[in-house]
């Protein structure tokens, strides 16, 4: 019950309501602590060949050294060659500072991945040196939703926020990357005397969400963005918000785990693969 986000205090009334026992919120705690060494083992388990790799960082708050702060959960999400989708990996850590996200990186690759060819994610500072490092060479695609939401901040009128968004719409849906480049060029000159930042940084951070026309169209489809990772995280604040506040670090990182490693083996038997990798196959021979 405390798995699926039910608050120990509601586990401790269902237990006395259906078998009229009497256990307290500090019992289920200890109970729940119990999982630490298969979360564990699942948290180390052997990994091997994936081509797409997909980062993300959420933020809950804990008691941390007398206060309350956030810590960021380091996410690693993973298409095998199989196209089937699984959870790599799960970090706590104090930030997304260069640091936690390079030994995040680098526990994965202890662990086995390899055979990247991919990856997506957000434009975090500490999240692109990490991955340049541990992934030196291998091509990034970043998220074309939260650039949408980047190019919102340097749009000067709120009244031409939807108008910017269609452009940039057609510039994503763009057939092939030379029609979006092209796009690209006409829009940042169309905005070049009205909107002139706006211009100058659609020039510089649009070519970072192109990469993946490089892919074939049905895998581009599902990489252009990091959602997959977004509606990993809607279900984990689904269930870390009934704690509201984690009293420790360790505690955090038991639930989010078990959650991971629930929806993890989920898509892992589920019979419905999320990509076709032939259609990958037969445009690398093209």
């Amino acid at each position: 019950m405390y798995v699926q986000g039910v608050s120990t205090r509601k586990v401790t009334a269902v237990m006395k309501e259906l078998c009229g026992l009497e256990v307290s919120s500090t019992q289920v705690s200890r109970a729940t602590q119990l999982l630490d060494q298969e979360l564990e083992a699942w948290r180390q388990r052997p990994l091997g060949e994936i081509p797409y790799l997909l980062l993300d960082a959420r933020y809950e708050k804990v008691r941390h050294g007398g206060s309350v702060i956030s810590l960021a959960v380091l996410i690693a999400v993973g298409l095998d060659r199989q196209g089937r989708r699984t959870i790599l990996g799960v970090s706590v850590s104090l930030s997304e500072a260069e640091v936690h996200w390079r030994e995040f990186l680098g526990s994965l690759q202890q662990r086995g991945l390899h055979g990247v060819e991919l990856v997506v994610s957000d434009d975090h500072a500490g999240l692109r040196a990490a991955r340049e490092a541990r992934f030196a060479g291998v091509p990034w695609q970043r998220c074309q939703f939260h650039l949408q939401q980047n190019a919102a901040q340097f749009v000067p009128r709120l009244a031409l926020r939807p108008e910017v968004a269609a452009d940039l719409r057609a510039i994503f849906d763009a057939p092939d990357r030379p029609e979006a480049e092209r796009r690209l060029k006409l829009t940042a000159q169309k905005y070049h005397k009205t909107a002139p930042k706006l211009a100058a940084w659609l020039e510089h951070n649009i070519p970072e969400g192109l990469t993946g026309f490089a892919l074939p169209a049905t895998h581009r489809r599902r990489l252009r963005t990091s959602n997959l990772l977004e509606r990993l995280n809607k279900e984990i604040k689904r269930r870390t918000r009934v704690a509201t506040l984690f009293p420790n670090e360790a505690s955090l990182l038991r639930l989010v785990s078990a959650v991971l490693m629930e929806v993890s083996e989920e898509w892992e038997t589920d019979d419905r693969m999320y990509l076709r990798m032939e259609s990958r196959g037969a445009a690398c021979a093209e």
